[in-house]
Order: C-alpha cells, then sequence, then structure tokens
C-alpha cells in the first residue's frame, strides 16, 4: 500500500496557490524519446499516443496508459512527471492525447467530452489484443480521471483480466458541480483560462470542418457551462449541458467499480468539489482506496519534500501500480504466462 501521508509545501497551503504553481512553473523531465503511436477509436478517429517502451517491449511488463485533463496534452506536466516516473520503475509508458488535444485536431472529425470513456476501453483493447500486453493501468488527471473512473466502472464485474488497476486525481465526476463550482468569483481566472482554450480549439476545428461546425449561432461564451450548452451538448445529441454533464459523469458508476482502483482529491480543490466524492459513496466501495487531504489544490499536491515525492500524487500512482504488478507476479507459479496458460 502506498504511503498517502501528504504534507503540502508551507507557502502552498491554499489551493488556488498550489494549483497555479502546479500548472505553470517549469519542469524538466528525462525521458528516453517517444514513439507515436495511433489508436483507432472508432471508424473516424484516432488518438495519438507518445510511447516510451521498455527494451525488447515485451508484453508481460506492465503498461500505464496516462490521459489528461481538460486543455491539457500529452505533453502536460503531471503526465510527463508519471510517466518519468514509472518507466524508472520499469513500466511501459503510453502518453496519451485525448481527441484534438496536442495539435491532433486532424486525427477526428468530432469534438471531445467528458463521456467518452469508449475511446480508453479502445486503447485499452488495442494494447492487449495487437501488442499483447498482460498488464495495464490506466491512470487520469481531472477530466481524464473522470474518463477513467467512468471506464472501470462501466466494467462492472467483467473486468478484464489484463486490466490491473486504475489510478485517478481530482477527477471531475460531478460535472454539473465543477461547472457551478467555477462560476464562482474566486475561481474566474480558472473560467477563462478554460474557455480561452476551449472556444481556441473550436475555432480551428470550424475552420476544418466548415460543413460540420459554425462560428456563428450562438451568443457569446463567457463560461464552461455556456460553452457546454451551446456547443457540446448539441454536437452530441444532448439537450443541452445539464443532460450532458448527467450522462458524462462517473459518479453515477463509482459504486459499480470493481478494479483495484486509487482516487485521490484534495480538500481544498478550487473547482472538483470534495463532497462529490462522498456523495458517490467513493470512499465506501471496497475496491477503492479513497485518499482526501486536507490540501493539494487541483491536481497539484506539491509536498514538502524534494526528489520523487515533491510532486506527492504522481508518486503515489506508481507506487500503487507497482504494488498490484509486483503481487500479481508473486502470486503466480513460476513459468507461468498467459500463452502457457492458454495451452
Amino acid at each position: 500500500m502506498p504511503n498517502t501521508e501528504f504534507v503540502p509545501h508551507a507557502l502552498l497551503r491554499s489551493g488556488h496557490a498550489m494549483t497555479i504553481v502546479a500548472a505553470f512553473v517549469p519542469r524538466h523531465f528525462s525521458l528516453p524519446e517517444a514513439e507515436a503511436r495511433l489508436f483507432q477509436v472508432d471508424s473516424f478517429s484516432r488518438l495519438l499516443g507518445k510511447c516510451h517502451w521498455q527494451a525488447g517491449k515485451q508484453p508481460d511488463t506492465p503498461v500505464i496508459v496516462i490521459v489528461h485533463g481538460l486543455e491539457g496534452s500529452a505533453d502536460s506536466y503531471y503526465v510527463q512527471g508519471i510517466a518519468e516516473k514509472a518507466f524508472r520503475r520499469g513500466f511501459h509508458v503510453v502518453r496519451l492525447n485525448q481527441r484534438n488535444c496536442g495539435g491532433t485536431e486532424k486525427l477526428t472529425p468530432t469534438l471531445y467530452n467528458s463521456a467518452m470513456s469508449g475511446d480508453y476501453r479502445a486503447v485499452f483493447e488495442e494494447l492487449t489484443a495487437v501488442d499483447g500486453f498482460e498488464k495495464i493501468f490506466f491512470a487520469g488527471y481531472s477530466m481524464g480521471g473522470n474518463l477513467v473512473t467512468k471506464m472501470a466502472g462501466e466494467y462492472g464485474d467483467d473486468i478484464p483480466p489484463e486490466l490491473l488497476g486504475v489510478c485517478s486525481v481530482c477527477a471531475a465526476i460531478d460535472l454539473s458541480a465543477c461547472a457551478d463550482a467555477l462560476e464562482r468569483k474566486d475561481n474566474i481566472l480558472y473560467q477563462r483560462h478554460f474557455v480561452k482554450g476551449l472556444m481556441s480549439r473550436y475555432t480551428r476545428k470550424a475552420k476544418m470542418f466548415p460543413d460540420r461546425y459554425s462560428l456563428n449561432g450562438f451568443g457569446p461564451i463567457r463560461t464552461v457551462r455556456e460553452f457546454d450548452d451551446a456547443i457540446t451538448a448539441p454536437c452530441f445529441g444532448f439537450s443541452g449541458a445539464e443532460e450532458y454533464y448527467e450522462a458524462a459523469g462517473a459518479k453515477k458508476v463509482i459504486s459499480q467499480v470493481r478494479v483495484p482502483m486509487l482516487i485521490i482529491t484534495a480538500e481544498d480543490d478550487p473547482f472538483v468539489p470534495y463532497v462529490s466524492f462522498l456523495v458517490a459513496g467513493a470512499e465506501k466501495n471496497p475496491s477503492i482506496q479513497f485518499v482526501a487531504p486536507e490540501h493539494g489544490g487541483h491536481c497539484a499536491f506539491i509536498s514538502n519534500k524534494s526528489g520523487v515525492e515533491r510532486f506527492w500524487a504522481e508518486q503515489r500512482i506508481v507506487e500503487f501500480c507497482e504494488g498490484i504488478w509486483r503481487s500479481n507476479a508473486a502470486t503466480q507459479p513460476k513459468g507461468f504466462s498467459r500463452e502457457t496458460a492458454k495451452r
């Protein structure tokens, strides 16, 4: 079991301060050159993965797939942080871009949204069926955290044997509550940042697919909820933002999670309400290790320690996955493999 004690940096005991510092202070990473990989997730759409394979690309080496948050990418600091830590521990790593993210607008005619857990099932199925990987973990932050949590809950009791664990950090499991939180005055900077990014991405998309998307027909977009109500919801067949939020939020499937799962959130997250996890019953599910420090901000968790412990949540994810991997390996008979089991 990973060490879940978190002591925040003394200067960052506010959710806002920690969130901002984690997002904008430069970090440097040491990873081998990534291999680009396109994953087919539906008939018309592909996701770009940046893959770091251990030598030999052995199928019994564990794989961790990392999914970023709203307006992030495979190059977001926390994605690279987990990747670096996991690769050093012996994992294959796939840093995954969600649809349209990381400069991949041309790879799909659609937008992206928080209901698309099927994309990550498709990635999982390709890694098992095509590559033959036997031990796979998923980790997601914020929007990505909701998506991997939703995927885990949708599997329910039918967990594929290759899916060994799922982790989420500050998952936006109740999108309506998150949208409400963003509309508070103290969150105006986050709101502006997200809306600016969403509108810029939509404008690029509309120029690429003018027959599908219009730059007219809706009024000023000032909030994430207004963006989802005017653009996301109708593009995906929802009557409005509220119907989309209800369909997309993982809150309704947390009780169905049966795969080992680590959920990390912070009580002082500025726009993912801590109470949403309590309402969903995250701490009551025996398959879930629920960790909620008083401080941590949104996806930040900068500790007062140095080295790998500085970005505390990243280290907890890798420890959690490694613990399951090592335990799983220890319980298999010597010489056991899935191929020998089939024979």
